[in-house]
């Protein structure tokens, strides 16, 4: 099979088009031929040699959205059958969906996908499962959010599930995304640049960066006295992280770094799925690119600029929007 092969840590260079074995499934797993994934920030970031510290010992093939059809399963397994279409998270610590074949436990993060849905629309769990974590605790019951960099694949999820959770939702954007993000149903859309942004004071109980830019100086001058900072990222020169440090030791939980509990995917894509059939929730696609270009695709995703999700187009041009069964 074609995969994307990590073939050492470094710059997007690094990810080369190689042929591998194609998997087979063990008992209890099913073999996914993969239309599409995605480039995210966590893929750019597991090239550093720092990541090694996080991951532990470097995995081939990245990649941790997926969207594609069950190929093959092994012997006992139950939930899916071939030609099942479904989408889902890969395991961390195994290879991932940028290849055209890889396999997993039929009881991880893998849900049948919704009727009607194109390739590319399911390609969204990984933002939306981080941006999650943070809003299920800090979000809920009609309170205030600002959301910092709500442009991006966790920043546009959280902005839909802060407003599905009955949250009152400020999305700050740069201006050339106030459009798009308008589009998602925030109560405020507020370009960074701009007086709106710098004047509006303490009165916030979650501020989510969901890019990892944002200053101590700016969250501190937009929460309550008793709100929250939750950062996707370490910030500007590792401040965000020991603050992080600081909370933890001081038990205060006024800074949070997300962190999903072990074993909560499967019941996450779940979730997912049911907003996405209700119509509640929905992918922004930045850029596709087929699978032999995606050091190209790193290499986009390593400037900042993305908006939304970059995915990959594993299974052939146009494969990952193509559309799905409607529903009966």
């Amino acid at each position: 099979m074609k995969a994307a092969v990590v073939t050492r840590y470094g710059p997007p260079e690094a990810v080369k088009i190689r042929q591998m074995p194609k998997p087979v499934p063990e008992p209890g797993e099913v073999l996914i031929k993969v239309h599409a994934t995605t480039v995210s920030r966590t893929d750019c970031g597991r090239l550093s040699p720092l990541a090694r510290l996080l991951y532990g010992p470097r995995c081939e093939i990245f990649g941790l959205d997926f969207a594609g059809e069950i190929e093959a399963v092994g012997a006992g397994t139950a939930s899916f059958k071939p030609g099942d279409r479904v989408f889902g998270m890969c395991p961390t610590r195994s290879n991932g969906a940028q290849a055209e074949y890889f396999r997993m436990p039929e009881t991880g993060a893998i849900a049948a996908m919704p009727a009607g849905t194109r390739f590319d629309e399911c390609v969204a769990c990984e933002g939306a499962f981080y941006a999650d974590t943070s809003l299920r605790r800090f979000g809920r019951g009609g309170r205030k959010i600002l959301i910092y960099g709500a442009s991006g694949a966790i920043g546009t999820a959280a902005v839909q599930l802060a407003k599905h959770y009955g949250a009152e939702v400020t999305a700050v954007v740069a201006g050339r995304h106030l459009d798009m993000v308008r589009s998602l149903g925030p109560d405020r859309a507020v370009d960074y640049a701009t007086d709106e942004f710098r004047q509006m004071g303490r009165s916030f109980d979650l501020v989510l960066d969901a890019v990892g830019k944002m200053t101590i100086l700016q969250w501190r001058g937009l929460l309550k006295p008793e709100g929250v900072f939750a950062t996707t990222d370490m910030g500007p020169w590792g401040q965000s992280l020991l603050l992080w440090i600081w909370s933890l030791i001081r038990r205060n939980n006024r800074v949070v770094i997300p962190v999903p509990e072990r074993g909560s995917g499967p019941a996450f894509v779940g979730f997912l799925k049911g907003l996405m059939e209700a119509g509640r929730y929905r992918a922004v696609v930045d850029r596709t690119y087929p699978l032999d270009a995606i050091a190209d695709a790193y290499r986009y995703v390593e400037t900042g600029q993305k908006t939304g999700i970059v995915v990959i187009d594993v299974a052939g041009p146009g494969e990952s929007a193509r559309p799905g069964p409607s529903p009966a």
